[in-house]
């Protein structure tokens, strides 16, 4: 393909939002409100952890950091859709997509890589429970978590890299609701074969850490049941039911996203998966861990309470 450098694309428009032209701010408010709550619910999640000395240990560590990621994960893309949703512009720069792509995805990589981290960490305290202070110790647990998050980071840096060397001369509509690698790719004036490499290397990195996490989750569930005292079963299992609904929730829209190789979806559906992907899954993340953990539930009250009592003090 020829290409034209004099009219190389320096902003993109996003064409994602053409269903809700007619009431985009039907569509702003509820956006906007879910956000409030996923920032609020992930640093009440983050601060109950850190104030309350009863969890101060690895399994409600990674929560914290996760919840602390999930802040950032979705303030990558949230706040320009919403800006999206009341704009008649609906743009972005080319170095904003680029970097819209690079915090999105490696956010979602130490996402994905922490909640594998978690897996392996509920598998040793179930399944090893003796050895597990001697090998899941505060040192390992801090190793870990901002390995993560470095790794997540580090991963995706020659990726980006590439991609911000491709000319792109026209069309510039990314058919999706925030910038995405094949959406971007499939602009650029040149082979776009590598989108299916892409598409390869993100599948199989997915494909691993699920086979990770599921295995750890099949041997968990077998101990588990060996467990001769009903409220020894019942306290097990409750322990892992909240990283569980998050690992489904999280893989489940990662799945749907980025293990369709070649297959088109409709726009609202794509849009829909995308919403899922980006939104929903975030929303659901502190409810779960919030209702689904007794010691939680305690942790939240007491912080809650203590910020309440604090003006009360002082005066």
């Amino acid at each position: 393909m020829r290409i034209n450098r004099s009219t190389s694309v320096t902003e993109f428009l996003f064409s994602g939002f053409p269903q809700f032209e007619d009431g985009s701010f039907l569509f702003f408010i509820p956006l906007f409100f879910i956000y409030i709550f996923i920032v609020i619910g992930n640093l009440i999640v983050f601060f109950a952890v850190r104030m309350d000395t009863r969890l101060h240990n690895p399994m409600y560590n990674f929560i914290s950091i996760f919840s602390f990621l999930e802040i950032w994960y979705t303030t990558a893309t949230i706040p320009k859709m919403l800006t999206n949703l009341i704009s008649k512009q609906r743009t972005i720069s080319l170095i904003g997509c680029l970097l819209q792509m690079y915090f999105f995805h490696s956010l979602g990589n130490s996402e994905g890589i922490l909640l594998t981290t978690m897996a392996i960490d509920r598998y040793v305290a179930i399944c090893n429970p003796l050895r597990y202070p001697t090998i899941m110790t505060p040192r390992l647990c801090a190793q870990l978590s901002a390995g993560s998050c470095i790794f997540g980071f580090l991963v995706l840096l020659p990726e980006i890299a590439w991609i911000s060397t491709l000319p792109f001369c026209g069309p510039n509509q990314i058919h999706q609701i925030f910038c995405d690698f094949e959406p971007v790719l499939r602009l650029a004036c040149t082979d776009t074969s590598m989108i299916l490499v892409e598409d390869v290397v993100h599948a199989v990195a997915i494909i691993f850490s699920v086979l990770v996490i599921a295995i750890s989750y099949m041997r968990i569930i077998t101990v588990i049941l060996r467990i001769p005292s009903g409220e020894g079963r019942r306290k097990a299992f409750s322990t892992c039911a909240a990283h569980l609904g998050v690992f489904l929730m999280f893989y489940g829209s990662v799945s749907l996203m980025y293990l369709r190789f070649s297959a088109t979806f409709p726009p609202i559906l794509d849009t829909a998966i995308a919403l899922m992907f980006a939104v929903l899954a975030p929303f659901f993340n502190p409810i779960i861990y919030s209702l689904r953990n007794k010691d939680m539930k305690i942790a939240i009250k007491k912080l809650l309470c203590s910020q309440k009592m604090l003006p009360t003090s002082a005066s």
